[in-house]
């Protein structure tokens, strides 16, 4: 992508706020995942990062900054629509750091489309298996590592509050998901686990252009009052916000929108 998406974060200044923590992120490749990564290595965390594996060279990039920070980084290829895997990416991150504090669902798969006809099953299933099959299946595996004070994120969308006629599959798995969040965390907040939600507007990440043409990539998030996309820089310190028992300990099931000046959303 030109320009490169920008996940650096040179004004944001780390407080320790997750000192020895332990965090596994999805889609921790590129993106708002590698942002995120790279903030939660600055305030202290260790990081295990799952991602598909022709995803390599991306997280080999992410696993660099974060050690660059002086955190360990875990690269952990695989496919979270995969509920083996999933089980397997937790205990390698357990293992590997002797804990599991935090886990961002970060991965996602989209494609737009024109009309409902050209969704395919296949298609639909792998969205599904992907953004909401996988956010189950990985957040089952950590609560068996969890302890109280620990936290699980989830990557909504501002898609899944007000849909989006080209994304029907991937608005539907956001919805799930923010659904997913809130009922998560009712069933949680007796152990002291907090669970909650980041759903941003358009960002400038390769998942939301990979299959628009130039002229379509070139207009994206003109519509929005701030006239153009986040950065995951500016994505990513929401999900510090909600690892961080210092800012957030008494929030649990939040939907957070990020919008670009956009307040109509549900």
């Amino acid at each position: 992508m030109q320009p490169r998406p920008r996940y650096q974060a040179p004004e944001y200044k780390a407080a320790g706020k997750l000192r020895n923590k332990a965090a596994l992120i999805t889609g921790g490749d590129s993106g708002i995942g590698r942002a995120v990564a790279v903030l939660y290595a600055r305030e202290g965390a260790d990081v295990a990062l799952v991602y598909l594996p022709e995803e390599q060279h991306d997280a080999e990039e992410t696993c660099r900054a974060v050690q660059e920070s002086g955190r360990r980084c875990l690269l952990i290829p695989g496919d979270v629509a995969d509920a083996e895997f999933c089980e397997q990416a937790v205990q390698r991150c357990a293992d590997e750091f002797g804990k599991l504090d935090i886990l961002v669902n970060n991965a996602a798969f989209q494609q737009h489309t024109e009309e409902v006809d050209e969704i395919s099953d296949e298609m639909w299933d792998k969205t599904f298996k992907t953004n909401i099959y996988g956010y189950f299946h990985m957040a089952r595996a950590a609560l068996r590592q969890m302890r109280e004070g620990c936290t699980i994120l989830n990557t909504g969308s501002i898609t899944g509050l007000e849909g989006s006629k080209h994304l029907l599959a991937y608005s539907s798995t956001k919805g799930a998901i923010h659904a997913f969040t809130k009922s998560l965390a009712q069933m949680l907040v007796e152990r002291k686990i907090r669970v909650n939600c980041v759903a941003p507007g358009p960002v400038w990440t390769p998942l939301n252009v990979a299959d628009k043409e130039p002229e379509q990539v070139a207009k994206h998030a003109e519509a929005t009052p701030m006239h153009r996309a986040a950065q995951p820089e500016e994505v990513a310190p929401a999900f510090v916000f909600f690892a961080s028992e210092a800012d957030s300990s008494y929030i649990t099931g939040e939907v957070l929108t990020l919008l670009g000046g956009e307040v109509t959303a549900a």
